[in-house]
Formats: structure tokens, C-alpha cells, sequence
């Protein structure tokens, strides 16, 4: 064990250590300890895991802060993985001297504005544990090429780019378990211009990620982000499961949105997104251009405009969900636009409030979609419609209760058509 101390660090939060870090680094035995202290750094320090052979950095149990007063991230890891998380890929250098690399139980934060957390490159089995990044930009960020990376009990909080950021990446094999991603101002966790298979989101906070708590000018953001609208990228193999996802609204802002140029060959698909709590956005759920997706046992409540956005998208799964709005000024339900081969089974669709949600959108509203099957569901205090249909064909409506409680019922229409609708079948409704 290499303490940075003995290399010459101060940890007083004004001495530049800079010199001191790379010098344990370098000249250390792969494991290098940041006693208690504050420790000021002015550049990026840079883990050549070619030179460095197996290493990890840890901390004294969150008692080590890292201060970045420099542009770049703070901690910069680089290999040459080139391969897959295949063990037949990699070659001797990797398997021997480059595996597993660790950071944990330390803060970092930053002073300048271009200041980031921990960037990584061609890394084989990274591992962030026990981490609290904050007021930097973006807080882990992987790009070019990684494998096999774990990320878990960590803080990302209050940042002013996005939390976890895949950019620009092929990556297979990440695990995102067991972390408080909130307050960072661009998104929690954002996927752009990536090629991503086998990626677990479970057991997360993730909230709040928007421009309120950093008084910026409001812009689009996500909880979870993912976009593979770029030529070459895609993401498919995804679980989103046992999170509590939930935010404040902001314009164009959504809690989860996955989109996807409908006309593309690869479109977002093979996820399931189960057993989460998600609220409080613009949209709560907002699905473009997808396919294969299964979308139950969820808890989505409270959207400014619905809670689930299916558009453009085929082979969606909806079932055992619940939606509604927690409060008056928030409102609820779902919204199936130029879609096909969708099953919603056994949800509740509930408005809570007596006068009914302010824009009037019925909680179920399909149009321009074929092939769609509703059945089992319970659709309590609708607006003037339980069920719209525009432009449709092809949808089947099977035992579904659709009532109006109210003491002044505003549901005039169990399932209404509109425009050209064809084969339409409704039966064993109960209103």
C-alpha cells in the first residue's frame, strides 16, 4: 500500500498534490491510499494501467476529499481492452496487468467550471464503489471503449452536466446498483451516440435531476436518458428494475426516455423496466421509435402531460401497472400514437381528483395505431372519453371496468372512435 503522504502530498486543501499523487502512482506498489485530508489537484491525474499494472485508489472511508481546480476530470483511467467480455479477448496484457481497476471511499469535488469526476477509457472490469462526486460536471463518464464495469454505493449528486454519462461508447456489461443519482443538472443517467448491450439499473435513487436546484435556464432533460438516434449506435439487453425515479417537472423533461429514429434498423430494444417507482415530469415514460419492450409492475404517477408516451414503436408490453397523479395540479394517463402490436394488460388507470385532470386528455388515448390489444383494466374517472380511438384498426377490447365514480360524473363515453377506425371490438366491459 502506497500512502500519498509518504510521496510528498499534504492534504491541507491548499497545497497543489498534483506531483505527489502521480508520484505515488507511479513509483508506488499498485495500491494507492488518500489518508484523511483534503487534497487540492490542478490537473488531471492520469492511470496508465499499461504502466501502472493492477491498481486501485482508495480512500479513508469518505473521510478523503479530492478537489478538482482544474478542466478534465480528476481521475482519468486508461487502458487497452479492445476486446469483448469474452475471457478468449483478452490479451495477456489486459488479463494480467489491467484487470479490475478500483476507486473507492473518497469525495471528489471541483472549483473549476470544466472540472469532471473520473473519465474512463478501454478499461476491463472497472469498479467505482462508495463514492460521493459533486459540484463537478459530469460525475462518472465512459467513453471510446470499456467492459465489464460496476458501479455501486455511490453518491453522484449535484452536478452540473449528467451523472453517469456513456458517450460516444461500446460498452457491454455494466451494472448500476444501489445509488443516490440526483440534482445533476443535464440528467442522472444519459446514453448518446453508443453502441450499450447488457446494462442493469436496479436498486437506485435517482432524482431531481433538472435545472431547478442549479437556478439555470430550464432545458430538456431525463432521469434516465437514452438516445440512439446517432448512425452506428444502439442499445439493447437493458433492465430497469426496483429504482425510485422521480423529479420535478421541467419543460420537454420526461423521467425515463428512450428514443429512436423511427425508419432505423435498430431501435431501442429487449428491456424490461419493472417494479419502479416514477414521477413527477413533463412525461413520466416516453418510448420512441422502440421495440421489445415490457413495461409492468410500475408505479407512475403525477405528469403534466401523461404518465406513458408510446410513439412510433411496436411489440410493447403494458402490463400490471398503475397510473395516476398524487396531486391537484398534476394529472395522469396514456398516450399511443403511430404504433403497433402493443398489449396494455391488467393496469389501473385512476384520476384521483374531483374535478378532473386540467387538460382534459382522457386516460387512455390511442390514434394512428393497428393491432392493439386493451384487456383487463380498470379506468376509474376518464374525462368525457375512457377510451379514445382515432385513426386506428385492429383494436381489441376485452373485460375491462371503465367507470365514473364522481358525484358529478364527467365521463360521458366509455370507448369513443373518431376518424377512420376499423375492426374495433369491445366486449365484456363494465361502465
Amino acid at each position: 500500500m502506497s500512502n500519498i503522504q509518504y510521496f510528498g502530498a499534504v492534504g491541507d486543501g491548499k497545497t497543489d498534490d498534483t506531483e505527489a499523487i502521480l508520484h505515488a502512482i507511479e513509483q508506488g506498489d499498485g495500491h494507492v491510499r488518500i489518508p484523511p485530508g483534503t487534497y487540492r489537484i490542478t490537473r488531471t491525474i492520469e492511470i496508465d494501467l499499461t504502466a501502472s499494472g493492477p491498481f486501485g485508489i482508495t480512500g479513508a472511508a469518505g473521510a478523503t476529499t479530492i478537489v478538482m481546480d482544474g478542466a478534465g476530470p480528476a481521475f482519468r483511467f486508461t487502458g487497452t481492452h479492445g476486446g469483448t467480455g469474452d475471457p478468449g479477448s483478452r490479451n495477456e496484457q489486459v488479463m494480467h496487468s489491467e484487470r479490475m481497476p478500483i476507486i473507492a471511499d473518497l469525495k471528489i469535488t471541483g472549483t473549476h467550471e470544466e472540472a469532471d469526476g473520473i473519465e474512463c477509457i478501454k478499461t476491463l472490469q472497472m469498479v467505482f464503489r462508495n463514492l460521493l462526486i459533486t459540484e463537478v460536471k459530469h460525475g462518472i463518464h465512459l467513453v471510446e471503449r470499456n467492459r465489464n464495469v460496476i458501479i455501486t454505493h455511490c453518491h453522484i449528486y449535484f452536478n452540473t452536466g449528467v451523472g453517469v454519462f456513456l458517450e460516444d461508447l461500446n460498452l457491454h456489461q455494466i451494472n448500476i446498483s444501489d445509488n443516490h443519482i440526483s440534482y445533476n443538472r443535464q440528467g442522472g443517467i444519459r446514453i448518446e451516440r453508443s453502441e450499450i448491450r447488457n446494462l442493469q439499473i436496479t436498486g437506485n435513487d435517482i432524482e431531481y435531476n433538472n435545472f431547478r436546484a442549479h437556478k439555470t435556464e430550464e432545458e430538456p432533460t431525463a432521469e434516465i436518458y437514452i438516445d440512439t438516434t446517432a448512425e452506428g449506435a444502439s442499445v439493447n439487453e437493458v433492465t430497469i428494475a426496483s429504482n425510485t425515479i422521480q423529479a420535478t417537472n421541467s419543460i420537454g423533461g420526461c423521467n425515463i426516455r428512450i428514443v429512436e429514429s423511427p425508419d432505423e434498423s435498430r431501435p431501442p430494444g429487449l428491456f424490461a423496466i419493472a417494479g419502479n417507482i416514477i414521477g413527477s415530469q413533463e412525461h413520466n415514460v416516453h418510448l420512441t421509435g422502440c421495440y421489445g419492450i415490457v413495461l409492468s409492475g410500475n408505479t407512475i404517477y403525477s405528469s403534466i402531460e401523461r404518465n406513458l408516451w408510446i410513439e412510433d414503436s411496436s411489440q410493447i408490453t403494458v402490463g400490471a401497472n398503475l397510473f395516476r397523479r398524487h396531486t391537484p395540479s398534476y394529472g395522469c394517463g396514456v398516450l399511443l400514437t403511430r404504433s403497433q402490436n402493443i398489449l396494455i394488460n391488467g393496469c389501473t388507470f385512476e384520476d384521483e381528483a374531483e374535478g378532473g385532470q386540467k387538460s382534459g386528455y382522457p386516460l387512455l388515448e390511442i390514434t394512428d395505431s393497428q393491432r392493439i390489444t386493451i384487456s383487463g383494466n380498470q379506468m376509474i374517472n376518464s374525462i368525457k372519453e375512457g377510451v379514445k380511438l382515432t385513426d386506428c384498426k385492429q383494436v381489441n377490447l376485452t373485460g375491462n371496468t371503465i367507470v365514473d365514480t364522481r358525484d358529478q360524473p364527467l365521463m360521458t363515453q366509455t370507448v369513443a372512435q373518431y376518424g377512420k377506425c376499423e375492426k374495433i371490438q369491445s366486449t365484456g366491459e363494465m361502465s
